[in-house]
């Protein structure tokens, strides 16, 4: 009998490898479609390993391995087995293997995932992968750092449908959960061979039989009381909300206490689902609703209170994107507590009894005034106005009622107008739903500079509230303006979301100058900087960003009138279909010069012209919007040319490029100075 079993799973593992799924490969006796780019360093095939790997012994800094097209309609999960080997212990420079997704019509490749701890044994990494209608390529690129002896190794590159917290335990990777170790009481794989002493129940709920594998989890060898044993999921890597579905036995003599939490990345523990009834002598189904807008992970918690306490067995955990039968309800989406002002006040809204605390207005492009942040034509609420500044003056601005119990990252822009230090004249209040409980999450402590600065605030309530922006005006002299755009709220810490992974095609110049370099560098070329630039009257005083980072600009009083510095992007993937490039510009400054905009074609000299601008335009960031195309590989050219006088900083922030059509138009592409009416406001 034992040999049939044996002759069973063999045959089973046969068919599994020969129903590997388009994407997936073991690296057997092949790469599987996977074609490593010969630009760079190549992949070694070891078929009798098992695996393909790329090492130091060659000079260059990156290999990259390609999958054929795939193409999903629904959720799918990579798996990656992989091993980073090195000999050096910290490097300032380590290898790293990173994970892109290559869509359709897009020249950024996306970034899902990476990786540079080294290890003595394979590790797994799980990423689940969105639904969606465009046919994409999973890009693998090891990236060989400084240290003179490194080597990266993928064992096995597994697409499955489904998503990756879901495990029936058949295989040996056992889809990326893992036991936190524990002296006494550890999870185990049970079943899969009759005479494993290790398993404590007669069939597994997934094939029904004594083949089948599960988890468990005994109470023989608990040494103290509060015993606990914990199984973690492979975190979660996109939002998803729905139900979670599991099997499992509990047979029980002493009480055993069986519970189901949600861990973030910080670490916070939330209970989901905890055994109620005392005894399942057969398998049975358990179902939660589970909501995970951030990464998270799912743990699978048994504490025994003493060796006589009796066993958990678990199996066939899934999940399903529509909430359990009993709920119903649609996740919240933090789009909805979001504004930028350009139509509305969105779903923000004003208590009458306070007086008109908030005006929502608008700044033609001029020399004096800084305009909105969103686009610098558009709208934003300002406080203290002419019309309401009067001492004892206080004006909130209530937002939507957000649900209790959800970790949130709230940012805005503000901006101070005033003489004096106006502290304390914008504070951010939660408001509990019944109005009694108020309490201050932050207020301005700076000084007005006239720089649209970002603020961020993490914040978690255990009930529904509001975030309420409060103007308070003590007296006539304390009463500059306070100026507010662009507030987002989104779902997790704002620590967390500062670790995702980069947007493809942004370029906020915080941490490099990013796909762009020099055509040459020298006094006369672009500069990367923070804070305003030296020259007064010209160039902006704060980045677009947040208002304290960076941006790149071009210094005048190092140029002589009429040279030109140029801003190149690296050879970008041609795609067929409009694409859209958004930027920021500063053109400030009475001498200023001519910022212009090219396209240049691989194989091609003639430089494009897209957009153009020439002299003075604004005190503000103003948005720049240019839908282009081209189907072969292709450079974009920022070019600046220094005007008449040294007040001809010109500067440029937060360029993005997206894929597709713009989705608004920028009225005129080439244009010259500024209107004549300048410096209006119109309430």
């Amino acid at each position: 009998a034992v040999t049939a079993a044996r002759f069973v799973l063999a045959a089973l593992r046969l068919a599994a490898a020969a129903l590997l799924s388009p994407g997936s490969c073991t690296f057997e006796d092949s790469a599987c479609g996977y074609q490593w780019d010969y630009a760079h360093l190549p992949w070694t095939l070891h078929g009798e390993g098992h695996y393909i790997s790329v090492d130091t012994s060659y000079e260059g800094e990156k290999a990259v391995l390609s999958s054929p097209d795939l193409y999903s309609e629904e959720w799918s999960c990579v798996r990656l087995i992989y091993q980073i080997a090195t000999t050096s212990d910290a490097s300032p420079d380590p290898a790293r293997l990173n994970l892109y997704l290559r869509q359709e019509g897009e020249s950024f490749d996306r970034l899902l995932w990476s990786a540079k701890e080294p290890s003595d044994s394979w590790l797994i990494a799980s990423l689940d992968l969105t639904n969606s209608t465009k046919k994409y390529k999973l890009v693998l690129e090891g990236e060989m750092g400084q240290d003179k002896s490194t080597s990266i190794a993928v064992f096995e590159i597994k697409i499955t449908s489904g998503y990756c917290i879901e495990c029936d335990f058949e295989e040996n990777h056992l889809c990326g959960y893992v036991n936190r170790w524990n002296p006494n009481v550890n999870w185990f794989v049970g079943g899969g061979n009759i005479r494993n002493s290790q398993s404590i129940l007669p069939k597994d709920h997934t094939l029904n039989s004594a083949l089948g594998h599960y988890m468990y989890v005994d109470s023989v060898y608990v040494k103290h009381f509060q015993e606990v044993a914990q199984l973690i999921s492979p975190r979660t890597t996109a939002p998803i909300s729905g139900c979670l579905s599991f099997y499992y036995q509990l047979k029980q003599e002493s009480s055993i206490v069986f519970t189901v939490y949600l861990r973030d990345m910080s670490g916070f523990y939330e209970e989901i689902w905890k055994t109620d009834s005392a005894l399942n002598a057969d398998w049975a189904l358990a179902e939660v609703n589970f909501n995970a807008p951030y990464p998270m992970e799912v743990i699978f918690e048994v504490a025994f209170n003493s060796a006589k306490g009796g066993y958990v067995a678990l199996d066939d955990i899934s999940f399903s994107p529509v909430y359990c039968s009993n709920q119903t309800g649609a996740p919240f989406n933090p789009a909805n507590a979001g504004c930028n002002f350009e139509e509305d006040l969105c779903n923000f809204y004003q208590d009458h009894k306070d007086g008109p605390g908030w005006s929502r207005v608008k700044v033609k492009r001029n020399v004096y005034r800084a305009g909105d942040h969103t686009t610098g034509f558009g709208y934003y609420l300002l406080a203290n106005t002419k019309f309401t500044s009067q001492p004892g003056y206080i004006g909130r601005l209530y937002g939507p009622t957000l649900p209790g119990n959800l970790q949130f990252c709230l940012r805005f822009y503000y901006a101070l107008y005033g003489f004096f230090k106006m502290s304390g004249t914008l504070a951010v209040y939660i408001f509990e739903e019944n109005h009694v409980v108020q309490e201050k999450i932050w207020s301005v402590l700076d000084s007005p500079k006239g720089v649209w600065t970002q603020a961020e605030i993490s914040f978690k309530k255990p009930m529904p509230c509001k975030v309420v922006f409060v103007s308070w005006c003590k007296s006539f002299w304390d009463c500059g303006l306070v100026a507010l755009d662009d507030v987002s709220l989104s779902l997790g810490s704002c620590q967390a979301a500062d670790l995702l992974l980069p947007t493809p095609g942004e370029c906020t110049f915080e941490k490099d100058e990013c796909v762009f370099t020099q055509k040459k560098r020298g006094r006369g070329s672009w500069h990367r900087k923070r804070g305003p630039t030296p020259t007064s009257y010209t160039g902006p005083k704060g980045d677009h960003t947040t208002g304290v980072g960076y941006y790149m600009y071009i210094e005048a009083s190092n140029m002589v009138y009429g040279q030109r510095a140029y801003l190149v992007s690296r050879s970008l993937r041609g795609t067929s279909g409009k694409q859209c490039l958004t930027f920021f510009y500063h053109m400030y400054g009475a001498g200023t010069g001519l910022l212009s905009v090219y396209l240049k074609k691989e194989g091609d000299d003639e430089e494009i012209p897209l957009w153009r601008r020439t002299g003075e335009q604004s005190i503000s960031w103003l948005r720049g919007l240019i839908e282009y195309e081209s189907d072969t590989n292709y450079q974009i050219i920022f070019e600046a040319i220094r005007g008449v006088s040294i007040r001809s900083d010109t500067a440029i922030d937060d360029i993005l490029f997206q894929a597709g059509p713009c989705l608004e138009v920028e009225e005129i592409q080439f244009t010259s100075g500024y209107p004549d009416s300048l410096n209006e406001i119109e309430y």
